[in-house]
C-alpha cells in the first residue's frame, strides 16, 4: 500500500495548508470509510448524497488515523491534528492514486466488459502470481472510487496489478483507465447492461472502448473476437497498438474450443496459435472464454503452459458468481451478483449442463439498467426457459413478473410463481424443493437475493432413502 509523507501527500493531491511540523509524517495506506480506517493510514472523507464523511473525524483520530484530506468547503475542526485542504477529496483522491500510479514500476492489466470481467480478473491473478508479485481488484471496487483504491493498495514491489473497470454511462472508463494507465487492456463483450444510460449496444461498445485512451502506446489490447458488435466498432477506429483476439471462430489470433462441462469443471483446447488442452475448475461453459483471455497475457508475460495449467488449479474466485452451495438434501446455483439477458442465458446453460439432479428450480429476480425495452427482454428471458429441464420458475421484483407471465406459455400456471418479497419467496421454494434438487438463485445486486441463498441454505430437504 502507498506508504509517503505528508509532504508528498500534500504534492501528489494539489493540497495545501498542511502545518509546517507535520510534513515528515508518514501515511501508510488511506481509507475513504471511517469504519473500517486502520492505525496510520490517510483518512479521506468524501462526500455524497446521503453521507458526509467529514462528520466522522474524531472516530477516526480516536482509530489512530494518521492524517485527513479536507474539503476546503468543510469548516476546519480545531483539533491538533494534521490536516491537507483540498478543491474536493474526491478528486484530490483520483489525483493521490494517479501519481502513485506513476511512481510505481508495475504492469497494469485493465479489463472491463459487459460480463465476464471479474472472473477474468481472478483467473488472471492466479496465472500472473506463478510467477509475478500480482494484486487484483478487490471485490467490485471498479469504479470511480473503488479504481483509485485499488491502486493505492498497491506494494511498492507489486510487479502486476489487475484492475476491473466498469461502466455505466461514457467518460467514466475514460476517467479509470487515465488512473490506472494499463499496459495491457482487455473486453470481454458487449452485453446488454447500462442500457438504461447508454441507448444502446453501439453505445456500450463505445464506452468500453474508452479503456484504450489510457492503454500505453507500447502496450497489448485484448478483446473477444466472437462479438461481432464489438469487432464492427473497433474497425471504425485506429488502434496504434498491438491487438490480439480470442474465441471460437477461425480467425481469432487464440481460437478455443471446448471439451468436456461437468458439474465443477471445464476443459478446452487452444487450436492456435498452438495447440495445447486446460482444465478449470470453475462451473459454467463461458470460462473458457475468460481463462483464453487470461491465457493471452500469461504467454505476453512469459509464462510457461505448465505454470498456467498450475495457476488454473488455484483460482481464488470472487463470491456469489456462479458457485455451487451444499445444502443439506439440495444443492443452490449461486449466480445472485449481477444480472442481465446474456448472463442469465448462460446460467440457465450451466442449469441445464449439471446431472445428476432430480430437479431444478429457477428463482430470477430483476434484471435492471436495461432501458426502454426492459419489459420486452424480461419476456423474452420467460420465453427462454426450457419446461424440459425446469420444474418450477419463481420471480421476484416488478419487472420479473414478466418473466414469470411469459414462462407461463410454456409452463402450467402452478409451476411459475411471482412473488412480492424475500420472505414469501424463500417460503415458496422451500414448499417446492425435492430431495436433491438444484436451485438456481440470479437477480441484478440491487435485489440481494445472496439473502434468499443464506435462508434456503439453512433448510433441510431428506433423500427420500432416509425418508423411507
Amino acid at each position: 500500500m502507498i506508504r509517503r509523507s505528508l509532504k508528498d501527500v500534500e504534492n501528489m493531491t494539489k493540497g495545501y495548508g498542511l502545518k509546517e511540523e507535520y510534513k515528515d509524517i508518514y501515511i501508510e495506506g488511506v481509507s475513504t470509510d471511517s469504519r473500517q480506517i486502520q492505525k496510520g493510514q490517510l483518512f479521506i472523507p468524501l462526500i455524497g448524497e446521503n453521507f458526509n464523511g467529514h462528520k466522522f473525524i474524531e472516530q477516526v483520530i480516536e482509530k489512530g488515523a494518521s492524517a485527513a484530506l479536507w474539503d476546503k468547503a468543510e469548516p476546519v475542526p480545531n483539533i491538533d491534528f494534521p490536516f491537507i485542504l483540498v478543491e474536493d477529496t474526491l478528486i484530490a483522491l483520483q489525483n493521490l492514486a494517479k501519481e502513485y500510479r506513476s511512481q510505481l514500476n508495475v504492469k497494469v492489466v485493465g479489463i472491463t466488459g459487459s460480463n465476464g470481467k471479474t472472473s477474468t480478473k481472478d483467473i488472471l491473478a492466479s496465472l500472473l502470481s506463478t510467477k509475478y508479485r500480482t494484486k487484483k481488484t478487490v471485490g467490485n471496487l471498479n469504479n470511480h472510487i473503488g479504481t483509485p483504491l485499488t491502486i493505492l493498495d498497491l506494494d511498492e514491489d507489486t510487479e502486476m496489478a489487475i484492475v476491473e473497470m466498469g461502466t455505466s454511462d461514457f467518460g467514466e472508463i475514460s476517467l479509470l483507465t487515465d488512473l490506472a494507465k494499463p499496459d495491457i487492456a482487455i473486453i470481454t463483450n458487449i452485453g446488454d447492461a447500462h442500457l438504461e444510460d447508454l441507448k444502446t449496444k453501439e453505445n456500450i461498445a463505445k464506452a468500453k472502448l474508452e479503456i484504450l485512451e489510457g492503454l500505453n502506446l507500447d502496450g497489448l489490447f485484448i478483446y473477444f473476437g466472437d462479438d461481432s458488435l464489438l469487432k464492427k466498432e473497433i474497425e471504425k477506429i485506429d488502434i496504434r497498438q498491438k491487438v490480439l483476439t480470442y474465441g471460437t471462430k477461425e480467425f481469432n489470433d487464440y481460437q478455443c474450443e471446448l471439451g468436456i462441462v461437468d458439474q465443477n469443471s471445464l476443459s478446452f483446447s487452444l487450436k492456435t496459435p498452438s495447440a495445447h488442452d486446460f482444465f478449470v475448475p470453475m462451473l459454467g461453459k463461458h470460462h473458457m472464454y475468460n481463462a483464453t483471455a487470461a491465457i493471452i497475457v500469461a504467454r505476453y508475460f512469459n509464462i510457461s503452459f505448465e505454470s498456467i495449467q498450475e495457476g488454473l488449479y488455484h483460482i481464488d474466485k470472487t463470491g456469489m458468481r456462479n458457485e455451487l452451495v451444499y445444502a443439506e438434501g439440495f444443492t443452490i446455483l449461486n449466480d445472485s451478483y449481477k444480472s442481465n439477458p446474456a448472463s442469465v442465458l448462460a446460467a440457465l446453460d450451466t442449469l441445464y449442463g449439471l446431472d445428476g439432479y432430480e430437479q431444478k428450480i429457477v428463482v430470477l429476480g430483476d434484471m435492471q439498467g436495461l432501458g426502454k425495452d426492459e419489459i420486452k427482454m424480461h419476456e423474452e428471458i420467460g420465453l427462454k426457459i426450457d419446461p424440459n429441464q425446469v420444474e418450477y420458475v419463481f420471480t421476484i421484483g416488478p419487472l420479473s413478473k414478466h418473466i414469470a407471465k411469459a414462462a407461463r406459455i410454456n409452463f402450467k400456471k402452478d409451476k411459475t410463481i411471482s412473488c412480492n418479497n424475500k420472505a414469501q419467496l424463500v417460503e415458496k421454494v422451500k414448499r417446492a424443493i425435492k430431495p436433491n434438487a438444484l436451485i438456481l438463485v440470479k437477480a441484478s445486486r440491487a435485489l440481494e437475493l445472496e439473502k434468499v441463498v443464506e435462508a434456503l441454505k439453512k433448510e433441510v430437504i431428506l433423500r427420500e432413502d432416509k425418508i423411507m
